[in-house]
């Protein structure tokens, strides 16, 4: 069943624990992760926990730099809740205190849910997905995995409107992700993607991805991609935690490569499936 923790406590996914003067509800002021768990097993765990930890100094928000002491809160709420495949919600905002722009000497304030794992329609798996392009108007830090999202928002929900699942972001023609996506295009067999800089979130798929392809033996390079060199790609494909290996097969109305899932993409996500789930991947000569 899913569950629900907050500051201490496992409690009822239903409960209502949130106080007005919360930091994270009244300013944003926190980070997160999201944790695909397969079978039992929570996918790239390390990695996950040093992204919130870095995400939290990048905001000078004192929280405990101990992996450790994450690792064994998400592991005894996958155990509590029962569930084998799930995804895991962990929040760390500034916690609570009266509402002031400076920060509070208060403790943080930790929270998590643990849930089902929200299948991908088979329908996009085998077909892919629609996007649009959309300008990238956030803030300058968008390497911190911060609550506030609202420009992501607004980009996702003109995509959904648009009869799209993903928004493209783009900064003066280059391309730099999605909403809730690290963005990859192929072209003549090499796979490219745009560099990490503070533009960009670090995305851990994009991490197993890089991986993936260096032990797949298939070119890999981070430059940055025009929009226009997207549309002209064989193929095109976003990845995150929840999507993973996603295919996406138009872009503002434009058909990518045959219209169809290729066979790059296809190969990796037949991997990655392969590795989140413990089997071994044999690399290609």
């Amino acid at each position: 069943m899913a569950i629900a923790y907050s500051n201490g406590t496992f409690i009822d996914l239903d409960e209502k624990v949130i106080p007005i003067d919360e930091r994270g509800h009244q300013f944003g002021d926190g980070v997160y992760e999201v944790i695909r768990v397969y079978d039992g097993k929570p996918f790239m765990l390390k990695e996950h926990i040093e992204r919130l930890i870095q995400s939290g100094k990048a905001i000078k928000l004192k929280i405990d730099e101990n992996v450790e002491t994450y690792e064994e809160l998400i592991q005894e709420g996958i155990s509590r809740s029962g569930l084998r495949n799930c995804d895991v919600y962990l929040q760390i905002t500034r916690g609570i205190a009266p509402r002031n722009h400076l920060f509070p000497n208060a403790p943080v304030s930790i929270t998590m849910t643990v849930k089902p794992a929200k299948e991908m329609p088979k329908e996009n798996r085998e077909n892919g997905v629609r996007a649009i392009f959309h300008p990238d108007e956030r803030w300058a830090k968008c390497f911190i995995k911060s609550l506030n999202l609202l420009p992501n928002i607004l980009a996702k929900q003109e995509a959904f409107e648009k009869g799209c699942f993903e928004a493209i972001m783009h900064k003066e023609g280059y391309v730099t992700e999605g909403t809730s996506s690290n963005v990859f295009i192929v072209k003549d067999g090499a796979i490219y993607t745009t560099p990490l800089t503070e533009n960009i979130l670090p995305g851990i798929t994009r991490i197993a991805v890089k991986q993936l392809v260096n032990r797949l033996n298939i070119p890999f390079v981070e430059k940055n991609v025009t929009t226009t060199e997207l549309l002209k790609a064989d193929e095109v494909f976003i990845t995150s935690t929840t999507a993973e290996v996603l295919p996406v097969v138009e872009v503002e109305g434009n058909t990518i490569g045959s219209g169809k899932v290729g066979a790059v993409t296809s190969t990796l996500y037949a991997a990655f499936q392969q590795v989140a789930k413990g089997e071994t991947i044999h690399e290609r000569h």
